[in-house]
């Protein structure tokens, strides 16, 4: 079937379903951000392993893309081209090891480059012009990282750009299929974005219609479809995830909600008035909240290694989810903020991942759970997250709150967690909010918070000896938290911030600021 034909079929047959670019994950660093970067143009964009059978079943095809990966194609194991991708009758758009892909399956030829290209480079666009590169200048920045090259286009292809002296950038030809040696999903390609527009929009021939209305009836829907007539448990933390996981369930099940709010003894400053305030006239008495900061301080007593916190914590909510559950018939399933890349630090969405470490809803519930999980979020990155809040009408002061981890201070506290280091630490942190707030830096910084290390040294206070505790001080800039920049907060802040938490905290007599990027270090502290 011809490719105009195929889009015909699929036009005429779509439904609710919106519609969707494939993106074939190959092991590439960058294949969450090319999703997320299709999703920015208002297409809905999944990421599915390579050689997974099913990978390209998603409803409303409308493309495929094929992200880079580490190995070399002719390598003895490296992943193939799946025979679906081009019998598939969609667009499909090659990206540095997926270029090679398609050049070496179509009959091209690939071999080691005579000068590997790692980071800038320049290219030109040459011969006859491709939609790819609709409305981009002839040359332009590329980001390149590669080992080896197309040294000759497959049959009915043909080089669409090059990077000097004699290296192949991109390669095309008329039926749909375009490939790039260099990375459009990276900010280092500054017309990256304008490619993936001109393949999804123009190539793929998509709509754009998936906006952040349209996500929130979807998530509706797919909570209505999985509970059915059941009940659903819903755990609030004090952040935006958890708290747009209850909108949103309220919204699908309405009054087969009941939301628990566990405090912990972990939660930030007037974590749990600020949540009721924003949920009660909404819940009513489906809003139940807990005092189980004894439970957790005597569970965590003398615990210090991060991962059993983390498991240790996750197990201590579960349990006290299934107590008030007890009371509730049918309340057989417990929805939870889970997001992507809470997903891909616990271990990835395909098994491929390294553990990085176990968020406590992804990687630290117990085996014996005995709800079924909700997790309407799963797929999506933080700044979606947000966008939901806002079209569900939750408060700005909760959509752009602080991202705040499940585990609460737990995993601010590097060591044993003990009720004084938690109210120590609860103090230090509520003074940086207070200090970022009024210098009006809440929207310029992705997250924030103070840390207590576990470190004492020597102080000066009242002309004598001081010997306390060091707080660390934690900013970062990001779009999607998969990889952070630490926040240049001017130094005239960071002096109010150390001042006042040197001489209103009891304990403290040093005040240090992190400057380490993700990677290598991960935003939290444990």
């Amino acid at each position: 079937m011809d490719l105009d034909a195929a889009r015909r079929l699929r036009s005429a047959a779509a439904d609710a379903a919106h519609e969707t670019i494939v993106v074939l994950d190959f092991g590439a660093q960058y294949s969450q951000l090319i999703a997320r970067r299709v999703r920015e143009l208002g297409v809905h964009a999944v990421l599915a392993p390579s050689g997974a059978p099913d990978a390209l079943d998603a409803p409303n095809l409308r493309g495929i893309i094929l992200s880079g990966g580490p190995p070399s194609v002719y390598d003895d194991g490296a992943p193939q081209l799946p025979p679906g991708v081009l019998t598939a009758g969609v667009p499909v758009l090659g990206i540095c090891y997926g270029m090679q892909l398609l050049g070496r399956a179509l009959g091209g030829a690939v071999a080691p480059a005579d000068g590997r290209e790692y980071g800038r480079a320049r290219a030109r666009l040459c011969g006859q012009p491709h939609e790819l590169f609709r409305g981009l200048p002839d040359d332009f920045d590329v980001w390149m990282s590669h080992g080896d090259t197309v040294t000759q286009v497959p049959p009915g292809f043909r080089a669409l750009a090059h990077t000097p002296p004699d290296g192949l950038a991109a390669m095309g030809n008329d039926n749909g299929v375009a490939a790039v040696q260099f990375h459009p999903e990276v900010q280092h390609t500054p017309h990256g974005s304008a490619m993936l527009r001109n393949f999804a929009l123009g190539m793929c021939g998509c709509r754009g219609d998936w906006t952040p209305a349209s996500i929130v009836d979807d998530c509706a829907a797919q909570i209505r479809r999985q509970v059915g007539g059941g009940h659903v448990i819903c755990g609030l933390s004090g952040g935006v995830d958890s708290a747009v996981t209850a909108a949103l369930a309220a919204r699908a099940v309405g009054n087969r909600l009941t939301a628990i709010l566990v405090d912990t003894g972990l939660l930030r400053e007037g974590e749990a008035a600020e949540v009721e305030a924003a949920f009660r006239g909404v819940l009513g008495d489906r809003l139940v909240i807990v005092d189980a900061a004894a439970d957790f301080f005597q569970a965590l007593a003398g615990v210090t290694d991060p991962e059993a916190k983390r498991k240790i914590i996750g197990e201590r909510f579960v349990r006290t989810f299934e107590r008030q559950a007890g009371a509730i018939p049918n309340a057989d399933f417990l929805a939870q903020g889970t997001i992507y890349p809470d997903v891909i630090e616990s271990g990835g969405t395909h098994g491929a991942a390294d553990v990085i470490k176990s968020h406590h809803n992804v990687g630290g519930l117990p085996d014996d759970l005995e709800f079924e999980l909700v997790e309407p979020l799963r797929g999506l990155f933080k700044d979606e997250v947000r966008a939901l809040g806002e079209a569900l009408g939750l408060p700005a002061r909760l959509v752009w709150r602080q991202p705040f981890p499940g585990p609460g201070l737990a995993v601010r506290i590097v060591g044993e967690v003990t009720p004084a280091k938690a109210a120590l630490l609860r103090q230090a942190d509520t003074i940086l909010r207070h200090e970022v707030s009024a210098a009006g830096l809440e929207r310029e910084l992705a997250q924030y918070f103070a840390v207590l290390p576990g470190v004492r040294t020597v102080g000066v206070m009242g002309d004598g000896r001081a010997y306390g505790e060091l707080v660390a001080l934690r900013a970062v800039t990001t779009d999607d938290f998969m990889t952070a920049d630490w926040a240049r907060i001017p130094f005239e802040v960071l002096a109010r911030i150390s001042t006042r938490i040197a001489n209103e905290v009891p304990g403290v007599t040093r005040v240090v600021y992190d400057v380490t990027s993700k990677p290598p270090g991960t935003i939290e502290w444990e």
